[in-house]
């Protein structure tokens, strides 16, 4: 086994860093450039000759393009600088490293080391049951989003706003609140960052309403659709005699894009997430252009320690946007606990009670839609999924913390919010009145809205 290939997505942060340091700074012009980061990594790590292909194929995905087999450095620049939209697909495989993996539990394994079809295969069902796409090796790796943002970030032309999973609380440190976080993305040059929460509030109180609306007796039931896309597509995909069930509610991060955009004409909007799907999730057919670059966590954590901003030092720049409900859809069972929270709201006196199942993990959402179909009376007639990750969101795959630690500070986090259900959010009220909604019920029946909210 040949230790240059190690622990290699480590290593391909390395690249990513040097890469964002290097552009920021103004010393990535020329392709001679390129090709001095890919000789530089190649020292770094001990690899020969022979591995410069593998090194400025892992170069073009960390730009945010497509792999390229033996060929060298050409127009990449030229490319970075007109590159509006990440394309499909998400996932890249690379030759060369596969025949130093011994790894059984590998999914290459899964259709063979050599199969060409594989990394097709995985960018097709990346949003339907693979959230934790990983590769000691290399072979694997989903493209980078953030090249293009530097461009429009040093254009001062175009506002630019960021967005940021409600898992995202603590990710960066104990210490490094909300607050910090904001300051630190400012300082980049984005106008404010946003939290995903807040449309999580105007979401829940939509399925709430849809709830109501089709839970009328103890056979029906309610499927929840809202922050999971391997959740969503699952059922959509596998589960069709169900589908009906579905809530057709976009997911919090969809809504933050659209409505952002509605409110700021010409404005970008940059999401941070926990996983590879929700890279996914924006380039789906109906829901393209609501977000137009998503980052994770840790190429996040990558950019500030290449740009050298010291979150711990900042001045913290506090709002508090979202709910205790909203904040909580980070981790497994918030979903339920808020829309119930506004269901008993609405209807105090309901008959027919909302009674949550909550469910994490491939495994686990599969065995209950398979069940569904033989639900009984006194079952639960609210199902929430977190398709992909055990713990919800919080134990994402690109996290930077341990999934109890991650629920820990979200919970704390949610706590901590003025606001104590989604119906008593101010600014979600705030938003309505800009798109001429007078009362939370005109969320149901506000044409542009309704819209704005749902998939097609």
């Amino acid at each position: 086994m040949d230790d240059k290939y190690l622990d290699f997505d480590r290593k391909r942060m390395n690249i990513f860093s040097e890469l964002v340091k290097r552009y920021w700074n103004g010393n990535l012009n020329s392709v001679v450039d390129l090709n001095n980061l890919a000789n530089d990594i190649k020292d770094k790590y001990g690899f020969n000759d022979a591995d410069m292909p593998f090194i400025r194929n892992h170069i073009r995905i960390a730009l945010g393009q497509d792999p390229k087999g033996d060929e060298e450095f050409a127009d990449e620049l030229n490319l970075l600088e007109n590159l509006t939209v990440i394309n499909q697909p998400v996932v890249s495989k690379l030759e060369g490293p596969c025949e130093q993996c011994s790894n059984e539990k590998c999914i290459c394994h899964e259709t063979g080391k050599y199969e060409t079809q594989m990394y097709k295969r995985l960018n097709e069902t990346i949003s339907c049951g693979y959230s934790e796409m990983t590769c000691d090796f290399g072979a694997l790796a989903d493209k980078i989003e953030f090249m293009p943002v530097i461009d429009l970030l040093k254009d001062k032309k175009t506002p630019v706003y960021v967005t940021v999973a409600p898992a995202i609380v603590g990710q960066f440190g104990e210490d490094v609140n909300m607050g910090k976080l904001r300051s630190a993305f400012k300082m980049l040059g984005f106008e404010d960052m946003i939290e995903v929460a807040l449309f999580a509030d105007i979401l829940t109180i939509k399925e709430a309403f849809e709830f109501n609306h089709l839970v009328k007796s103890e056979e029906d039931f309610f499927l929840t659709s809202c922050c999971c896309p391997i959740w969503f597509n699952m059922i959509k995909k596998s589960y069709p005699d169900i589908y009906s069930h579905l809530s057709p509610s976009v997911s919090p991060m969809i809504a933050s894009g659209r409505v952002l955009k509605e409110l700021y004409q010409g404005a970008k909007v940059v999401f941070i997430a926990p996983c590879v799907a929700k890279k996914g999730e924006i380039k789906e057919t109906g829901l393209e252009g609501a977000i137009d670059y998503v980052l994770n966590f840790r190429e996040l954590k990558e950019i500030f320690d290449a740009l050298d901003v010291n979150l711990h030092e900042l001045q913290e720049d506090d709002k508090d946007q979202a709910s205790l409900g909203g904040r909580l859809y980070a981790r497994t069972g918030g979903v339920s606990f808020s829309v119930k929270t506004v269901v008993n709201r609405l209807e105090p006196a309901r008959v027919i009670k909302l009674k949550p199942q909550k469910i994490n993990g491939v495994k686990e959402c599969k065995n209950i839609l398979s069940n569904l179909k033989h639900r009984k009376k006194d079952e639960a007639n609210f199902i929430e999924g977190m398709g992909g990750c055990v713990g919800g969101c919080v134990g994402g795959p690109r996290t930077n913390v341990d999934v109890d630690t991650a629920t820990k500070r979200v919970n704390e986090f949610g706590e901590d919010s003025f606001i104590l259900t989604p119906f008593d959010n101010q600014n979600v009220i705030k938003i309505l009145e800009q798109f001429n909604i007078q009362s939370m019920e005109e969320i149901m029946y506000n044409d542009d809205f309704k819209e704005i909210l749902s998939r097609e």
